[in-house]
């Protein structure tokens, strides 16, 4: 039987490297690819001496070549941070435009399935709760975080175009809070900041009085959802994620007792647009997909604070801020 290849953007990055690691895993030959502006060569080096893996240097937001077939592309370049998507706003927009174009007439060329990463970001701060795939949201496309937000709403009005003009094989996969290994531990979500600061014998800094709510899902399940949908046949969005929702407040007291430190939780002034509730409903995929999440947050919460343990001094050094 031939093998199958697949091409994954931001391959480098947390989730791209995941992808990687278990299309490998699964008999593919993976193509990676990635401008390495938010990603790191050091969470794929590992795949490096593989024969079925090869990397490219490049940035998706320029025209695309890969030779030979490719029966899958998962679209997983953008940058999916506070501190990195106000940090380079222009590049932000563009990886979910110019970048989703791309990738969309690779696909048509190829006749490749294609599956784009969304997020949870698209209902923005959210007037139903939880939040299903048919809400239109709630976003300000003018504020701070609308970079983002309005780029991923455009990817997925774009990949639907494709399908529907074209008959592309398109799926959506909507991203909830995930969280694991490989994370940076200065990428400005709560999570990471969280431990970096337990880390570093700091305070904990809440946004506001820490009653705005977040669900977390452990990355390996979250890499099985996102499996599941491109082997399926559904073409519309869909959630994954964990519906099991934590105030802020009450995740730093978890992180303040797993880590066993006696540091205090500080407010610091809630940013403009900051979702106060988020909460997938999964009714979709566990209905389509047979999916939910496996890992518990004490088991995941375990797995993801030894990876941070074990980085250096000077790593946990140069994560000393948070942007929220």
């Amino acid at each position: 039987m031939t093998q199958k290849r697949i091409l994954i953007t931001g391959a480098a990055g947390f989730l791209g490297s995941h992808l990687c690691d278990r299309f490998v895993k699964e008999g593919y030959y993976v193509v990676g690819m990635d401008n390495l502006i938010t990603g790191d060569l050091k969470n794929i080096e590992h795949l490096f001496k593989l024969k079925e893996f090869e990397f490219y240097h490049h940035d998706v937001s320029k025209f695309i070549h890969v030779p030979g077939k490719l029966d899958y592309i998962l679209h997983f370049a953008s940058p999916a941070s506070p501190i990195d998507y106000l940090k380079i706003p222009i590049q932000t927009l563009k990886v979910g435009s110019l970048g989703t174009h791309n990738c969309l007439g690779l696909a048509k060329e190829k006749q490749a399935r294609i599956l784009v990463a969304s997020t949870s970001e698209v209902y923005g701060d959210p007037t139903v709760h939880p939040q299903p795939e048919e809400y239109w949201g709630n976003v300000n496309p003018v504020g701070p975080r609308g970079v983002y937000d309005e780029a991923k709403r455009f990817q997925e009005a774009m990949t639907m175009a494709y399908h529907t003009y074209h008959g592309l094989e398109t799926r959506i996969v909507r991203i909830f809070n995930t969280y694991g290994p490989r994370m940076r531990l200065n990428d400005g979500r709560v999570l990471p900041a969280f431990i970096g600061q337990a880390l570093r014998g700091e305070d904990l800094t809440m946004f506001g009085d820490g009653s705005q709510t977040r669900s977390f899902c452990y990355v390996d399940d979250l890499i099985e959802g996102i499996y599941r949908l491109l082997m399926s046949d559904y073409v519309y969005p869909v959630n994954i994620g964990n519906p099991d929702e934590i105030s802020i407040k009450a995740f730093g007291e978890e992180i303040i007792k797993l880590t066993g430190t006696n540091q205090k939780l500080v407010s610091m002034p809630l940013p403009q647009d900051d979702p106060k509730q988020r909460r997938p409903d999964i009714s979709k995929a566990i209905a389509l997909l047979g999916w939910e999440p496996k890992v518990s947050r004490a088991e995941g919460l375990k797995i993801t604070y030894d990876y941070f343990k074990n980085l250096s001094p000077e790593e946990l050094r140069k994560t000393a801020h948070r942007f929220g």
